[in-house]
């Protein structure tokens, strides 16, 4: 990146105000970076460990199958959704609390006895899908975060913090060329003076 400065002292002081603010703000952005790769992972894990899970109580039903033909769909239907918000590394992240279901009344006498364990299977397997579909959601916010403050990472190390080093290194080369030709230029009309003083 082709930083814009002038030779003077003012855009030096500018560059390395400049130069200060993105190295403070590194080891930062770096720490950020870390945690939310952190945070990914863990995210990814616990969605992956949620649908082991789900796919082995899925498995466990199977030899129901024939009984769950005779099951109503229409008894449990999801009423809502309860979350909050967390933050992680300074990226709001929606926090998976509960479910609530609406049970529809049903004739205990006219339905087989096992529809109210049904009942309790179908909403425990809701809970672990939703569960993981709000694991999987966070470690996308997340990933995409880190993608982010990577990017940060990468401008500031390899582009940013180089091009100010290089504009300062400049400005102060120029400067010191331009003082030593001031103090060349002083030392010969010194002497020209001296000289024409003798003679």
């Amino acid at each position: 990146m082709a930083i814009k400065f002038q030779y003077n002292k003012t855009a030096l002081q500018q560059l390395n105000k400049q130069l200060k603010v993105r190295l403070r703000a590194l080891p930062t952005l770096q720490s950020k970076e870390a945690a939310l790769r952190m945070e990914v992972k863990k995210a990814k894990d616990q969605s992956d460990e949620l649908l082991r899970k789900l796919n082995a109580r899925m498995n466990e039903y199977e030899t129901m199958v024939s009984l769950w033909g005779e099951f109503d769909n229409t008894l449990v239907a999801v009423k809502d959704v309860q979350m909050s918000v967390k933050k992680i590394a300074g990226v709001k992240i929606p926090m998976f609390d509960n479910v609530l279901y609406d049970v529809k009344e049903f004739s205990l006498f006219n339905k087989p006895a096992w529809f109210l364990n049904g009942i309790e299977i179908i909403q425990s397997l809701i809970k672990i899908s939703l569960e993981s579909e709000f694991y999987l959601y966070k470690m996308h916010l997340l990933d995409y975060a880190r993608k982010k403050t990577t990017q940060k990472v990468n401008l500031y190390e390899k582009v940013q913090i180089p091009g100010y080093e290089e504009a300062i290194s400049k400005i102060k080369r120029f400067l010191e060329d331009e003082e030593n030709l001031s103090k060349s230029a002083q030392k010969i009309v010194k002497t020209r003076q001296q000289q024409k003083e003798v003679a």
